[in-house]
């Protein structure tokens, strides 16, 4: 295989900290760069993220180019690592991995060599300076908007207070106040490492319904909602499911249930969409 026959000589790097120790300010929105969600699926599922300089391209044809997309071609890439923003292990200072690019209008493929790139990866077993893309598009031209956005979302991911993964919805529990119109709902939410995450949601006559999310036993009813665009506001917007499930609110009244269930939207309505423009769940890079 060619993944063999082009092996550059591994000069490691030193072993990096999972994300820079420069805190790098994230710069103003960038309409060009891609949907959050997008950004934090592939931070997500990257092992090893690397900044590097794209020195040589090898066109791989026939056998070689199993399951390649029309309209793609695949190109074995030699890169130079300028730095590692995530990857404990370190990397050599130069790497090898398989690309699928789009052609253009003319069934060309865009020139590589000396593109400044993020990629997105798994290291490869058994060979230190290989790595494998998480997915087919998961190299990308390097901005410094879109480096600063994956630093931000890598830290978020690695500090000690990272929001976890949801898998569902537990209980919720609504309590009626003392005036008409007044109450709290409370939604207990279930994540892959089981660490308490719950949603509070305060009603009081004439006012709007105010919620805030609690990562943790203790309810501080004075938090607010996630600001858009954070990890925290990830979680919740493509994790959670869009209604509360039945099976929640079995223990209620109905007309508990009924104002649960609404407050409940009025979570997910304030939270927004989970835009995606891509989707790399089950998708791997070519290998």
């Amino acid at each position: 295989m060619i993944r063999t026959l082009l092996l550059a000589a591994a000069v490691p790097l030193a072993a990096a900290p999972s994300t820079a120790a420069v805190q790098t300010p994230l710069p103003a929105a960038d309409a060009a760069l891609p949907a959050y969600a997008d950004m934090a699926d592939l931070v997500l599922a990257a092992p090893v993220i690397a900044d590097a300089t794209i020195r040589s391209t090898a066109r791989i044809k026939g056998a070689e180019a199993v399951g390649l997309a029309p309209g793609k071609q695949r190109f074995y890439v030699e890169a130079d690592v300028a730095s590692l923003i995530r990857g404990a292990a370190g990397l050599p200072a130069r790497i090898g991995y398989l690309v699928d690019v789009r052609l253009d209008a003319r069934g060309r493929a865009p020139r590589l060599r000396k593109e400044r790139v993020l990629i997105f990866a798994r290291t490869v077993p058994n060979a230190s300076n290989q790595l494998q893309l998480v997915a087919t598009d998961a190299q990308l031209d390097w901005s410094a908007a879109l480096d600063a956005r994956v630093r931000e979302i890598a830290r978020a991911a690695l500090a000690a207070d990272a929001p976890p993964t949801i898998t569902g919805i537990g209980s919720a529990f609504h309590v009626a106040g003392s005036l008409p119109g007044e109450g709290e709902t409370q939604v207990f939410v279930q994540t892959a490492d089981k660490a308490p995450v719950s949603l509070s949601i305060l009603r009081r006559p004439g006012e709007q319904p105010r919620w805030s999310v609690a990562l943790g036993e203790i309810v501080d009813e004075g938090a607010g909602p996630p600001a858009r665009d954070t990890l925290l506001w990830y979680r919740l917007a493509c994790g959670l499911p869009r209604a509360l499930p039945a099976t929640s609110v079995s223990t209620l009244s109905p007309e508990d249930a009924e104002i649960a269930a609404e407050d409940y939207r009025f979570v997910i309505d304030a939270l927004g969409p989970c835009a995606r423009s891509r989707a790399i769940s089950g998708d791997r890079g070519p290998a």
